[in-house]
């Protein structure tokens, strides 16, 4: 029985010596777990490990001794269809289209209200609201002699009436009317031309190529005030204009600037013997007057235009003359008024308009160089008199197509 008892509480004791062991054990290798789902769930995360230190490459850049992990894949969209891919293809290209139409139509609208005030502006000087007298300001239409009517091209085929106006782009719309007419055949082709820019430049100012009001005598007798009346009502009739002083200066420099042979001895040699005070004979041609440095100044032009003589002896050349004496808006009433200034979307809204932007495309040739920063430049030489006497010469044509009166000119 003693023996019996003694062998409980030996059992007892190793059973107690056995579970310290393996608790002390556990604590050395980091601890027992009797729950290790519960504590998976609630457990704080690991503390994380620091990097391994980069190690130098080849191209001198260090490198990790392993590399990161890769980031986690977006989950992949679903593919689009064939079919989707064109719906919306579809889809974006009508928004364009719409967004352009938009635009467009809001260009036009814009378009208009200029066009508007333009000719708006033009009824009120020749009503006489601005209180601006001009010659020919009241008379009827049918009042203006023939050979005044002489820059009004027609083109019957489209139905369209051009008042040319030189200095102004008139070699390029002498060109698109030119081709809208099929009045000159291309001699490479054997055929009418359809370009306006492969017109040849000098040749559209042969005034046999173009039907001019000024001819319809010749046609229709009796009937052409008739005629003209009814073309004037139903055909569109537009016109380009330009700063009048700019214009001046521009027609100054292309024919006096260089030989002119045939402006020389009309109008340049006039110049020079009534106001350069030349004394002697002048050279019988322009190129000899050149190479002797004998050439009107612009100061003699301007002298030219303001006396009193000039129109006695011949009416104003195209070139200089003004425009409500070449186009006369105050009898015609012009449905499209463009500015050299906006030549650009003022030739393509007129195309347009006229519904032959389809046919063809107005000439992109070089513009004339003369700008109206240039006027303090050329007028720097003419006395202030002389200025303000020349603006009201041609006060008529600022008021009427809206140009500012050039203040610091008149009065520096």
């Amino acid at each position: 029985m003693g023996t019996w008892r003694g062998l409980r509480v030996a059992f007892v004791l190793g059973s107690l010596f056995m579970v310290l062991l393996i608790i002390a054990y556990w604590d050395d290798v980091g601890g027992f777990n009797l729950y290790p789902l519960q504590e998976s769930r609630h457990a704080s995360p690991r503390p994380r490990t620091t990097a391994a230190p980069a190690r130098p490459t080849r191209a001198g850049r260090s490198q990790t001794s392993c590399p990161p992990a890769a980031a986690p894949r977006a989950t992949p969209l679903p593919e689009e269809t064939e079919e989707e891919g064109k719906k919306r293809l579809a889809q974006r290209k009508e928004e364009t289209r719409a967004d352009e139409e938009e635009k467009g139509r809001s260009r036009n609208a814009e378009d208009e209200r200029e066009q508007e005030a333009r000719k708006r502006r033009i009824g009120d000087v020749c009503s006489g609201k601005d209180a601006v007298e001009f010659p020919g300001r009241t008379r009827a239409f049918e009042q203006i002699p023939n050979r005044e009517l002489d820059h009004l091209i027609v083109d019957d085929t489209h139905q369209i009436i051009y008042c040319y106006v030189p200095k102004v782009a008139c070699t390029n719309w002498k060109r698109v009317m030119v081709v809208l007419s099929q009045s000159l055949i291309s001699p490479s082709s054997g055929k009418p031309y359809t370009d306006p820019e492969a017109v040849p430049p000098d040749v559209v100012h042969n005034s046999s190529l173009h039907l001019t009001f000024a001819k319809f005598w010749r046609h229709y007798g009796s009937l052409s005030r008739h005629l003209m009346a009814l073309k004037l009502q139903h055909y569109t009739k537009f016109l380009f204009v330009r700063d009048p002083f700019v214009r001046l200066i521009s027609a100054f420099r292309n024919k006096f600037g260089r030989p002119n042979e045939d402006f020389y001895k009309q109008f340049g040699s006039v110049m020079l013997r009534r106001y350069g005070n030349v004394s002697g004979g002048l050279p019988e041609t322009a190129a000899e007057a050149f190479a002797a440095g004998v050439k009107p100044s612009f100061q003699q032009f301007v002298a030219y235009l303001l006396d009193p003589e000039t129109e006695t002896e011949s009416v104003f050349n195209e070139h200089w003359r003004q425009v409500y004496r070449l186009c006369h808006p105050c009898q015609v009433k012009y449905d499209f008024i463009g500015r050299l200034e906006t030549l650009e979307t003022d030739a393509e809204h007129l195309l347009k308009l006229l519904e032959v932007d389809h046919l063809l495309r107005f000439p992109s040739g070089a513009r004339n160089r003369t700008a109206a920063s240039w006027e303090r430049d050329w007028f720097a030489q003419i006395p202030v008199a002389m200025r303000r006497e020349l603006y009201e010469l041609y006060q008529p044509d600022f008021e009427m197509f809206g140009y500012p009166k050039p203040d610091s000119t008149l009065h520096q």
